[in-house]
């Protein structure tokens, strides 16, 4: 493939997809100009804020600033925010000055709807960063005996823009280190979803599984009822309001704020509309991976960081064929891998649009430190 390197590449993000799609970019000899656009020049493996609670992990484990990966695939870093899009004049607006591009890639992530009452005061969002682990870790230790609330819920607009999976591993793992501490019988764990069968994208095996070990732990449920709000120490829904002295809960996901005044197709959740290739819906040189995009498939299809690096490289080598003058369809796979952990062992979690897999052993607690240890030494 011909590819025209005099062209500007913009990356909005510097998350899972982003990096990805820069590495995809530069394996594919583009030798042009790639700008990243994002807050800080820093990584955050979140995936691994499940165990900062234990001590397992800390903000100097999880934090990669980038400036060496940026270095070494010759990125220019724009430290700015987002707040809007000239698509006539080509441009990204942020609150640092304009970035004229050639070709856009959105890889900005999602944002988290809070407008339940009280989720801002009174609950806590666990992947809303490395902050969110440590104040989760912090309570939990000052805390001698209560009641600990986890649960999460989707987006209305778009019901597979929720992030579920890390609030099992939350349940389970605070369950497992209140055990080894000692004190699990001083605390009550509740577990709540306005989902009857939570975590069914996962599978319906899985969705029995996780509520069987739920049971099996002592761990509570309040599902199938529609959420209300939170008080200092209590969850509130329309089937009726349980006690919580500390509440991690995880809504349903949006598009980034900025997309409402970028003129760009949204769908009814307030994601970018894009085909499986990642090009955006009726415009050009406009690309979208990872949580920021909506596209067509199952409605199990997960939002996650596997998933994003899958649309990063169909969106790239669909966006390094139409530089080339020679379009071409290439389209993500669609599954979902993940291992629920629980400190001590996981449950591997794998569907595809052909078969569906669980399975549970205590490699899997080490499969997914490893996985953590060799994705941040690529990055480092």
């Amino acid at each position: 493939m011909t590819i025209n390197n005099n062209e500007k590449i913009v990356i909005l993000g510097a998350g899972f997809g982003a990096l990805t799609a820069i590495k995809t970019l530069r394996k594919q000899n583009f030798s042009g100009t790639i700008t990243v656009v994002a807050p800080q020049s820093v990584f955050a493996y979140l995936p691994s804020t499940i165990w900062i609670p234990s001590g397992l992990r800390n903000r100097k484990d999880l934090e990669v600033p980038l400036d060496n990966f940026f270095n070494r695939f010759d990125i220019i870093f724009h430290q700015g925010t987002v707040t809007g899009l000239n698509q006539e004049s080509r441009q990204v607006v942020t609150d640092q000055g304009n970035i004229p591009y050639d070709r856009l890639l959105i890889a900005s992530g999602a944002r988290f709807i809070q407008k339940l009452p009280g989720i801002k005061e009174h609950a806590i969002i666990p992947c809303n960063g490395i902050a969110a682990g440590e104040q989760i870790r912090d309570q939990l230790a000052a805390m001698e005996e209560g009641t600990i609330a986890m649960g999460f819920a989707g987006n209305p607009n778009e019901p597979a823009a929720m992030r579920g999976g890390p609030v099992f591993e939350f349940l389970y793992g605070i369950d497992t280190l209140l055990r080894k501490q000692g004190r699990r019988n001083k605390f009550k764990l509740i577990f709540f979803s306005p989902a009857e069968e939570p975590g069914k994208r996962l599978g319906p095996k899985a969705v029995k599984g996780l509520l069987r070990e739920m049971e099996k732990r002592g761990i509570e449920t309040h599902l199938g009822h529609k959420m209300k709000g939170f008080t200092k120490n209590s969850v509130i829904t329309e089937g009726g309001e349980f006690e919580s002295d500390l509440t991690l809960f995880m809504p349903g996901l949006t598009g980034p704020a900025w997309l409402a005044e970028s003129n760009l197709p949204l769908s009814k959740g307030g994601f970018v509309i894009a085909d499986q290739g990642g090009r955006v819906e009726g415009t050009e040189r406009i690309y979208v991976a990872g949580d920021s995009g909506s596209f067509p498939g199952p409605g199990w299809m997960p939002k996650q960081a596997h998933m994003a690096d899958l649309q990063a490289e169909a969106a790239v080598n669909n966006m390094l064929s139409d530089i080339a003058g020679n379009p071409q369809q290439h389209q993500f796979k669609v599954e979902l891998i993940c291992i629920v952990d629980s400190i001590t062992s996981g449950v591997l979690v794998y569907r595809s649009e052909k078969r569906a897999i669980i399975f549970k052993s205590r490699l899997f607690h080490w499969a997914k430190l490893l996985f953590e240890r060799i994705y941040l030494s690529q990055i480092r």
